[in-house]
């Protein structure tokens, strides 16, 4: 027995080396790790990769290494998945599509998963032909770009294939989409192809599972729905938002019996919803909004009775909304608002349904709020913005345990109920232009989950609760009302809106995560204090209308991403320092109607922010920051969803074209602005100036400028309004001013200049005399004074002799042929051959 024993241990002995990794894929596996590592040296998430990959060394075997998985063959074990998802979070990123290569020679993978790793670059053209066996890849998440290779088409034993949320670009697809006949699910979502989506990705009969929301860029235009859509009757999800896709809803949709879930939503569909859209009976979550769809809800909605989500708003969808969509049992989500849909607020409402969101935004709700909504034992999201409702906040409605509640633009008035902040589940608020009042209750801060507050547009009174400081707000809006005394100083917002209140005392100083800070028109006083401009985050700085004195500090450099700075209508005084040329992302700096002193520094010309115009995909600032006023939260089966909220950040008010105007907050970095009127500035003009060739508007009127006008300024080829009036200048109006082909106001009034101003292209629209106004010698077309070089010119005195002799030469004919005239008709009478006619009886007399 014990030889017996002695010899299955040399034989298991013999074997076990046969149970491990093949060496060649686990040298690969070691050398991506090594690429890995290599790109991410210097990174501060080297760490967290080490962690990732710290069970793969050369002494084990790779089957037992995280990530890795093994073929469990009795004979032999090879690597046939690899789960290399979320590996790197860097901004920008390092790795780069290379550091596949060594993965391609791994030809027993089945699954490869390197989703949301930081990967970027253009996808290795050569390498997947080796993995024929792939079933299952994963690309979704990196910054992949270029064109699909085209060996991944001949991945014939594909089922699952996810490249979404890249950058992808060119065809579509080649014609080799049929090779992929096997797939079951194909994730294309949030990339930039051209062309049209092709007719052989509707031959694909196995999906079951298709996602192409965004995936066709801007320029590829509008198209429509393709009606072989049917061909996939074994489809379970359709996603085909954000394509542009016009037209109506193809009525061949209806035979996907087996959809589970339909997105059409953000395209410019039109025409009715279907009317049989009811017999699509396995309907999950129907989502057809933000479209052009015209009609009545249709009533064969009520047949799909495995109906858990409804999203039908933001089209122009008409008649009363049915009160049997409160009948489907298993609805969870309704979302019916921004249509012209009526609702009778005197149905007697009874649900079967247990919504956990509802959404009647402009849904046309009068009275209170309504008392059915009480039922709604699950309700964490409540939207019936923009009615016409009145009344006070309900008890009821505090005491439900509600999430996101949003209220704003209706009529409701009263308190707010400190039960209202009891709640460990709110989370956002919004109750913005309404008539509530008081004073917030004390319990604010108890509510710790509440990270959107926006109370603007009410007349809400006294100071700020400190208990608010517990609170880490995403979005803080106080503006618009009576608030007063001193702002807190622990506050934390990442958007902070406090204008328009009475708020006193200095400014507080501890906003180091702030990146929005509105504070203007309200009393502030003090100098502007050290610690608010260390803040990195900071992009948007705004305390006009307040009383801070002092001068504007050298330190405030250190707001290296400020974009918006508006200081305007305050006490500053001294010097502008040089030091704010560092603000390399500045687009609007406001100074003015402070009192501040010396030159116009001429390093303002390096703003490198003023020089170049943004990517307008960033323009607004939300965009920009990344957050936007809109919630996401998750919903059902992990997808996001957001409900938007109505209000925004109020406009920024600025001195635009000679009139006091508001640039809309969601479009604030499509502006470019420098302002520095109504101050005591000296010295010339900077020529450097005309480098800040994405400017606007640029007013620098108003001071005690002098010298010639740079004939640099006729470079900045954006201005649409320049203000020179009420300074000093002389000189002439520069030729080149004839170049600004967008100018539309021109103010050089109240100057020393002198010349004719110039001509050509706007120049000749430049015609308000007002605006030339007290000068000391302007002239041309536009103001319709001839300038010296225009006059008619004076005759010589030769001239005028030679004028004079003729017109007497001329004289003493006229003078000569007349006496001539009157004396030959005398001569001829006197000797009679002028003799008068007789009388008619004088005949009569002499025949007697």
């Amino acid at each position: 027995m014990a030889k017996l024993i002695t010899q299955l241990l040399a034989l298991l002995i013999l074997f076990i080396p046969s149970l491990s990794c093949p060496h060649n894929q686990k040298q690969a596996l070691l050398h991506f790790k090594a690429s890995i590592l290599n790109a991410t040296a210097y990174s501060s998430t080297k760490n967290l990769l080490l962690l990732s990959f710290i069970s793969w060394n050369t002494n084990s075997d790779c089957c037992n290494w995280d990530r890795v998985n093994c073929s469990s063959r009795f004979d032999s074990r090879t690597v046939i998945a690899l789960y290399l998802h979320d590996l790197v979070f860097l901004q920008p990123s390092r790795l780069t599509s290379t550091v596949l290569t060594p993965l391609f020679h791994i030809r027993s993978l089945t699954h490869l998963d390197i989703s949301w790793s930081g990967i970027k670059g253009e996808l290795p053209g050569n390498g997947w032909a080796n993995l024929s066996k792939l079933i299952h890849l994963d690309l979704q998440g990196n910054s992949f770009h270029g064109s699909i290779p085209s060996q991944l088409f001949h991945l014939r034993n594909l089922q699952y294939l996810d490249m979404g949320v890249n950058s992808f670009q060119g065809e579509l697809f080649g014609d080799g989409l049929a090779n992929l006949s096997k797939l079951v699910h194909l994730d294309l979502q949030r990339n930039s192809f051209n062309g049209s989506i092709p007719s052989q990705l509707f031959h694909l009969r196995n999906l079951q599972y298709l996602h192409m929301g965004r995936i066709l860029c801007e320029e590829v235009g509008s198209t429509k729905i393709p009606k072989e859509i049917w061909n996939m009757t074994k489809l379970q999800q359709l996603y085909l938002p954000g394509n542009n896709f016009f037209g109506e809803i193809p009525s061949s949709i209806l035979n996907l019996k087996e959809l589970e879930l339909l997105d059409l939503s953000t395209n410019k569909l039109s025409m009715e919803i279907p009317i049989d859209i009811g017999n699509l009976s396995n309907i999950t979550n129907l989502d057809l909004s933000n479209n052009k769809l015209i009609g009545t809800i249709p009533s064969s909605i009520r047949k799909l009775t495995k109906l858990q989500s409804l999203k039908l708003h933001s089209n122009l969808l008409i008649g009363e909304i049915p009160s049997w969509l409160f009948n489907i049992k298993d609805l969870e989500y309704l979302v019916l608002g921004d249509n012209n849909l009526t609702w009778n607020n005197k149905a007697n409402i009874v649900t079967k349904s247990m919504l956990s969101v509802l959404s009647m935004k402009s849904c046309g709700l009068t009275g209170e709020i309504p008392h059915w909504i009480s039922t709604q034992k699950n309700l964490t999201t409540l939207d019936l913005s923009q009615n016409q409702l009145e009344g006070m906040f309900p008890q009821w409605l505090a005491e439900m345990e509600v999430a996101v509640i949003i209220l704003s633009y209706n009529n409701l008035t009263g308190s707010l109920l400190p039960r209202l902040f009891d709640s460990q589940y709110l989370y956002a608020l919004n109750l913005s232009q309404n008539n509530f009042y008081g004073e917030l209750p004390n319990n604010i801060g108890n509510a710790t989950e509440l990270s959107f507050l926006i109370l603007d547009g009410n007349n809400f009174s006294g100071k700020i609760p400190k208990s608010i400081s517990i609170n880490k707000f995403q979005i803080l809006d106080l503006s618009s009302n009576r608030f007063s005394g001193e702002l807190n100083s622990n506050l934390f917002a990442r958007f902070m809106d406090v204008s328009s209140n009475n708020f006193s005392g200095e400014l507080p100083t501890n906003f180091s995560q702030t990146e929005v800070l509105l504070m203007g028109e309200n009393h502030f006083s003090g100098n502007f204090p050290r610690m608010l401009t260390s803040t990195s985050n900071l992009r948007y700085l705004d305390m006009h209308d307040n009383k801070i004195i002092g001068e504007l500090p050298n330190f405030i450099n250190q707001t290296s991403n400020l974009q918006v700075l508006n200081l305007k209508n305050n006490y500053l005084q001294g010097l502008i320092p040089d030091s704010i040329f560092n603000l390399s992302k500045l687009q609007i700096l406001d100074l003015s109607s402070n009192q501040l002193v010396g030159k116009i520094p001429a390093k303002f010309g390096n703003l490198v922010g003023m020089i170049e115009t943004a990517d307008t995909n960033s323009s607004s600032l939300y965009v920009a920051f990344g957050y936007g006023h809109s919630l996401y939260f998750t919903f059902g089966y992990g997808q996001y969803d957001f409900i938007s909220f109505p209000s925004k950040f109020g406009d920024l008010t600025v001195n635009w074209k000679k009139s006091t105007q508001g640039l809309p907050s969601d479009n604030l970095l499509l502006y470019y602005f420098l302002d520095l009127s109504m101050n005591q500035l000296s010295g010339e003009i900077p020529t450097s100036l005309g480098s800040l060739k994405a400017l606007k508007i640029l007013n620098i009127s108003h001071n005690n400028l002098f010298g010639m006008v740079p004939a640099s300024l006729g470079d900045l080829e954006s201005l649409e309004g320049l203000d020179l009036s009420h300074n000093k200048l002389s000189g002439s109006i520069p030729q080149s001013f004839a170049k600004l082909q967008e100018l539309t106001i021109l103010d050089v009034s109240n100057n020393k200049l002198t010349g004719k101003i110039p001509i050509g292209r706007q120049m000749d629209t430049m015609n308000n005399p007002n605006f030339y106004a007290n000068n000391s010698g302007l002239c041309g077309m536009q103001i319709e004074v001839l300038c010296p070089e225009e006059l008619p010119v004076p005759p010589t005195k030769s001239a005028q002799v030679e004028i004079k002799e003729t017109w007497f030469l001329w004289q003493g004919v006229g003078i000569g042929y007349s006496i001539g005239f009157f004396l030959t008709v005398g001569s001829i009478y006197l000797n009679g051959y002028f003799v008068c006619a007789p009388p008619p009886n004088c005949r009569r007399q002499q025949r007697r």
